[in-house]
C-alpha cells in the first residue's frame, strides 16, 4: 500500500554545488541506505545508496531493467508512453542482452579506443587552434567541451556532423526536467525519425562506420533489424556526446579549482588516467546507475524489496561512500579507486567508457599544456551548472588565459 505523500522524502534532489552532496543526501549516506521515496511521477520506489549494495544489485539476475514489467519506477511526471520503442541495450534483460552486446562491443575495446587516440589528437587540436585564435574571455561549452565529442561519436557511428545543432537540442530536451514531458517527447520523436531516415540509408548502401557495419554484419547473419539499430543509434548517440561533454567541463573546473591536483597530472605520463578516474568518482554525471524492478523478493542492505517495487540506484551518493573511499568527499587524483560506478556495473556497463577515457585524457593534456596559464573568468562556484538536468554538467564554462 502507497503511504501517504507527506511521510516520504521526494527523490530527485537538485545538486546545490558541483563540489559537495546536498545536505539531503549527505544524511542519507550516514542513516539510511536504503529508503523509499516519492518520485515526481507520483509513483514510489526505493533509493540504494551503498556501494556494495548497488555493485550486488545491477549484477543479481532478480532485478529487471525492462521499464515495461510491472512496478518500473516511472520516474519523471506525465511522460508519454512509447510502447514500440525502448533504449536498445538498457532495457535489455538476459539472456537477450548479451548476444545483442556483443554485436558491438568490438567497435569500444581498449585496442580499438587506442586506435582512434591520433583522430581525437586531431579533433582536439583543431578545436584548440580555434580558441586560440579568437578573443577571451571564451565559454569552453560550445567551443571544446560539446564539439570534440559529437565529432568523435558522430565519426564513430556515421552520423553527419552538419546536423550537430539538431541532435544536441533533442538530447538536451530529453534530459532536462525544465522542458515539459510534451516537449521531451516531441524531441525523443525527431530524434528517432532522423536516425531512422540515417539507417535507412545505411541499409540501401552501407558505410565504413559503426552502424554501417552493424547493418552488414546483421545482414550476412539472417537479415537486418531496422528497429534495432535505430534504438541503438539513439543511445550512443545520446550518450556518447552529452556525459562526455558534462565530463570535461566539470573535469576543467575541478582542475582550476584544486591546481595542484592538475600539476600532479601532468607531472607524469600515466597520471592524467588516474585523474579521469578520480574525476568520474567525484562527479559522477548521472545520478542513477539504471532503474531496476524486483521480479521476486530480494533482501538489499538489510531490507526487504518485493517483487514489483522499483529500485532506484544512486552512483552519485555510492561513488561517496564512506565505507568504499577514505575521505570521498575530497578531490584525490591519488586515490587510485576503480571501483566506483560512475559508468554502471555488470552487464550493462557503459559501452563506451574507454572512449571517453581516452577523450579526456587528451582533452586535458592537451588544454592544459597549450594554454598553460587558462584560469576561470568568474569563480567557478557562480559559474552555471545544470542542476536541472538528468546529465549534471555545466551551462557555460568562461575562461581567460
Amino acid at each position: 500500500m502507497n503511504m501517504p505523500e507527506t511521510e516520504l522524502p521526494h527523490w530527485p534532489v537538485q545538486r546545490t554545488c558541483p563540489f559537495s552532496l546536498p545536505a539531503e543526501y549527505e544524511k542519507l549516506r550516514e542513516d539510511s541506505p536504503v529508503m523509499r521515496v516519492r518520485l515526481p511521477s507520483g509513483f514510489e520506489a526505493w533509493v540504494i545508496s551503498g556501494l556494495a549494495d548497488i555493485r550486488s544489485m545491477l549484477t543479481d539476475p532478480r532485478f529487471s531493467s525492462n521499464r515495461h514489467n510491472p512496478g518500473f519506477p516511472k520516474i519523471a511526471e506525465g511522460l508519454i508512453a512509447m510502447p514500440d520503442f525502448r533504449a536498445s541495450l538498457n532495457e535489455m534483460d538476459a539472456p537477450e542482452h548479451g548476444p545483442k552486446r556483443r554485436e558491438v562491443l568490438a567497435e569500444f575495446t581498449v585496442r580499438r579506443m587506442k586506435a582512434l587516440r591520433p583522430r581525437i589528437q586531431e579533433i582536439v587540436d583543431a578545436q584548440l587552434d580555434l580558441i586560440l585564435r579568437g578573443p577571451t574571455p571564451v565559454d569552453l561549452v560550445p567551443t571544446l567541451s560539446l564539439p570534440v565529442p559529437s565529432l568523435v561519436v558522430c565519426e564513430l557511428l556515421g552520423v553527419p556532423y552538419a546536423d550537430h545543432d539538431f541532435f544536441q537540442t533533442r538530447t538536451q530536451a530529453m534530459i532536462s526536467r525544465s522542458y515539459t514531458p510534451e516537449q521531451r517527447h516531441l524531441a525523443t520523436k525527431e530524434l528517432l525519425k532522423f536516425l531512422d531516415e540515417l539507417v535507412t540509408a545505411k541499409v540501401a548502401e552501407p558505410t565504413d562506420d559503426l552502424l554501417g557495419r552493424l547493418v552488414v554484419k546483421q545482414r550476412e547473419n539472417g537479415g537486418v533489424r531496422h528497429r534495432e539499430i535505430v534504438e541503438l543509434a539513439f543511445l550512443l548517440l545520446g550518450a556518447g556526446h552529452e556525459t562526455t561533454a558534462a565530463s570535461i567541463s566539470l573535469g576543467v573546473v575541478a582542475f582550476l579549482k584544486y591546481p595542484e591536483q592538475l600539476e600532479k597530472a601532468l607531472s607524469d605520463p600515466g597520471k592524467m588516467l588516474d585523474a579521469v578516474e578520480e574525476l568520474q568518482r567525484f562527479f559522477t554525471i548521472a545520478e542513477a546507475a539504471g532503474a531496476r524492478v524486483a521480479l521476486e523478493n530480494v533482501e538489499l542492505g538489510g531490507v526487504l524489496i518485493r517483487k514489483g517495487e522499483g529500485v532506484i540506484p544512486l552512483s552519485n551518493l555510492a561513488d561517496r561512500d564512506l565505507d568504499a573511499f577514505e575521505n570521498p568527499d575530497r578531490f584525490d587524483i591519488d586515490r587510485g579507486a576503480r571501483n566506483h560506478v560512475a559508468f554502471g556495473h555488470g552487464m550493462h556497463q557503459c559501452l563506451g567508457a574507454n572512449l571517453a577515457r581516452i577523450q579526456l585524457q587528451v582533452v586535458f593534456e592537451s588544454l592544459f599544456r597549450r594554454i598553460p596559464g587558462l584560469r576561470p573568468a568568474i569563480p567557478v562556484e557562480e559559474m552555471a551548472y545544470k542542476a536541472d538536468s538528468e546529465i549534471y554538467g555545466m551551462h557555460e564554462l568562461p575562461v581567460i588565459w
